[in-house]
Parts: structure tokens; C-alpha cells; sequence
């Protein structure tokens, strides 16, 4: 390489442990709901919903794992988010009855009470993470859940999970998603991490090997989104452009190269497809993904590698400064390099909000913040990791990362 690495500057990494402070003072002290869960915001930082928020399992469940880094940093008041977190998760969100966790809560109950493959595997995340620091729910969550997706959503024909239900289990048909297993496999790692059993490393390997061995390497390291319940590619699915965007999402092909590299590290190094296919998902997000007249990802791209939703979202910028850590520390070269300060360059210059905290987590297509899919600041969990990912090494989740450092 010509050029020493960011990652290995002392003063980058005080840079981003600023950044990560910043967003710990946005997100920390405000966040909770005394109604139960967690507020999500506008810019300025006022909650969103008025009186009667929906609050999603996934921003809960987030939140949790968040305030476990947060607190394996030593910052304190993050148990008090820790603990009203699992409260809710546990007496709120799970289904009593029949088991499984519903989807979004309201003040006297589910607003949307059907059972999301999604939101189950972020409950195994917290749960996973706070284990980690001896949370007395964990333990019982991470059981409990594990079993909801052993016996509901794990299809071990195909070596991935369904996507949802209705509340009673009846299953609602026609549609399996990569995004779900994309985080089940982020969660399934950090469950390995957190018990140390195997059946976890191998669900993840799995998934992993369906979506991008197998798919994504048939369609060029594309990461398709939408599938028929046998797996086969929905080219022209249209759904919640949120959670299901059309086409394919440049975000998710970077989200996927950082956590195959840590699966990679996690197997012991065993899965020798695992670096190429991330080499080939970062470069394809770069030539094809990347604006490279104004700056940022295109949200969406059509099957003709041509932008769709042009907007440009903070999460796939995090993601991207995540991926090019990993491959910085597995695979470096003056392209992951550059393309690693060219995103943070990126992101300072434009989703930091310096006046008001936090991240802009949608900009316009020529960079000025805008309202099209999201509403305000939501969430802490994409911005915070890319903070936090390049100071630890590209072996396991920042957890085990920040651990292992404060018992060496």
C-alpha cells in the first residue's frame, strides 16, 4: 500500500471516538419512554409520534445492544437504558400466548402484532449482547427466542429463515427476504460469541452461503432483496421501500462484505470463498452504487445497475465505513484504502449534524437533507458501529472487540 492506513493513525481513531461520543450525547439522555420503549426523533431531537409512538422491536431491541457498547465503554447511565430496554422487550413486545415477539407496540398493546423474521433476529442481538454484561433476562431471552426461530422460521431445506406471521402462526406466504437473514446472521454471530455454541456459526454460514455464494454470485455480487418462498429472484417485487426496497440495495452489498469477513474470522478462516465475495461486493457498491458526480450511495439501483432511488441514506454510508475497515484488516489494498477515507470524508462533510447531534439519515441526491423515507434521527445503531468498527480488530462483533481489548 502507498499510503499508511487511517485506521492505524492515533489521531483518526480520536476522531471516531469523538463521533461515537457525540452520538452516545444525542441518543443517551433522551431515549427513553417513560410509557415504555424508546423514542425515535425529529432533527432537532424532539420525539416522533406524539403521545402514542409506535415503537419497533428492531429500535428496542437496537437501542439494547447500543447501551451494552455504551457500557463496556464505561459511559455511565447506559444500564438504566439496558434494563428498560429487556423490560420491554420481555413483558411488552413477547406474545404470551403464543409465543414469539410482536412487531410494533403502542401504549395498550400491539399495533402491529404480526411476527417478523426481522424483528427476531434483532431480539436475539440484544439478548446476545446483554449477556454479555450479566443482564438477568439474557440468558432466558436468547433460549427463548432461539426457539421461536428454531420451530417458526428456520426452513433447514433451504438454510434460511421465513419472513413472517400472523400473531396466532398462520403463516402469510409468497415472500422470502435476504434483509432478515442478512441481520439473523449478524445476530447468530454475536448469539456464537456471546454462548459459544456451534449451532449458531453454522445457521450463520449457512445463510450466508445462500444469499451471496449462491444468489448474489449469480447476479454479479448483486445482492438480490426479494425471493419466492423456493428462493428464486424477484426482479420485480415492489414493496415497503423501507424495509423491502425495490430492485437492489447497494447498502446491503457493503453491510454483507463486512459481516461475511466476520464470519469468515469466526469459522477460523475456513470458508475461502468468503474474502473474494466481499472484495466483489465492495468493489461493485463502489463502481456501481456510488455517486460519482455528487458523493454517497443511490439507495436503490434497478437490475440494469442504474439508480432508482436516488436518494442518498445514512446506513449504507456506515455500513460502507464498516466493510472498508474489514477489508482494510483482511484483504488491504490502495482501493479499500482510499475508498475507507473518501466515505468518511463523505459522511463528515455531509450526514454529521454538527448544529443539532446526530446523523442526517436521508440527504437529496445533491446532498441536502430531506424527508422522503425517513422521518428524522432514529436510531444510534448503524452510525455508532461504523464509528466504532475500525478501533477494534476485524476478528467478531464490536462487543467481543471491546472485551477482548479491556482483558489484554
Amino acid at each position: 500500500m502507498t499510503a499508511q492506513s487511517w485506521i492505524s493513525l492515533a489521531t483518526h481513531r480520536d476522531w471516531l471516538t469523538g463521533e461515537a461520543n457525540r452520538l452516545f450525547e444525542f441518543f443517551q439522555h433522551r431515549s427513553i419512554n417513560p410509557k415504555g420503549g424508546f423514542y425515535e426523533f425529529d432533527d432537532l431531537g424532539n420525539p416522533l409520534g406524539g403521545d402514542d409512538p409506535a415503537r419497533g422491536i428492531h429500535i428496542t431491541a437496537r437501542m439494547v445492544h447500543c447501551m451494552v457498547i455504551g457500557h463496556l465503554l464505561g459511559r455511565p447511565g447506559c444500564s438504566q437504558l439496558i434494563d428498560h430496554g429487556m423490560d420491554y422487550l420481555w413483558n411488552h413486545h413477547r406474545d404470551r400466548k403464543h409465543g414469539g415477539y410482536f412487531w410494533t407496540m403502542g401504549n395498550d398493546g400491539p399495533k402491529d402484532a404480526t411476527k417478523q423474521g426481522y424483528g427476531h433476529a434483532f431480539v436475539l442481538l440484544a439478548a446476545s449482547s446483554a449477556s454479555l454484561v450479566g443482564h438477568p433476562l439474557a440468558d432466558e431471552m436468547i433460549d427463548d427466542v432461539t426457539e421461536i426461530l428454531e420451530t417458526k422460521f428456520w426452513e433447514d431445506e433451504h438454510g434460511a429463515i421465513s419472513e413472517e406471521f400472523e400473531p396466532d402462526w398462520t403463516p402469510i406466504p409468497g415472500y422470502r427476504g435476504q434483509n432478515s437473514n442478512m441481520h439473523l446472521t449478524e445476530a447468530l454471530m454475536s448469539a456464537y460469541e456471546a454462548t459459544g455454541e456451534d449451532l449458531y456459526l453454522e445457521r450463520a454460514e449457512r445463510i450466508a452461503d445462500l444469499i451471496i455464494n449462491r444468489k448474489a454470485r449469480e447476479t454479479g455480487f448483486r445482492v438480490g432483496e426479494h425471493f419466492d418462498e423456493n428462493w428464486n429472484l424477484l426482479k420485480d417485487y415492489r414493496g415497503n421501500e423501507m424495509f423491502r426496497p425495490s430492485g437492489t440495495t447497494p447498502g446491503h452489498w457493503l453491510e454483507w462484505a463486512r459481516l461475511i469477513l466476520q464470519l469468515y474470522a469466526l469459522g477460523g478462516k475456513e470458508k475461502t470463498w468468503m474474502p473474494e465475495a466481499a472484495e466483489q461486493l465492495f468493489a461493485q457498491s463502489m463502481a456501481l452504487g456510488w455517486d460519482h458526480r455528487q458523493g454517497g450511495f443511490f439507495y436503490t439501483l434497478d437490475w440494469d445497475d442504474q439508480p432508482a432511488k436516488r436518494s442518498k441514506l445514512w446506513w449504507p454510508m456506515a455500513e460502507a465505513a464498516g466493510a472498508g475497515a474489514f477489508l482494510n484488516g483482511h484483504v488491504p489494498s490502495d482501493m479499500h484504502e482510499s475508498s475507507y477515507r473518501l466515505i468518511w470524508d463523505t459522511i463528515a462533510a455531509h450526514f454529521l449534524d454538527r448544529k443539532h447531534g446526530g446523523w442526517h439519515e436521508e440527504l437529496s441526491e445533491d446532498l441536502k437533507p430531506a424527508h422522503t423515507i425517513f422521518a428524522g434521527k432514529g436510531d444510534i445503531y448503524h452510525a455508532l458501529q461504523a464509528c466504532l468498527i475500525p478501533l477494534y480488530p476485524a476478528e467478531g462483533s464490536v462487543t467481543k472487540g471491546i472485551i477482548d481489548s479491556q482483558e489484554t
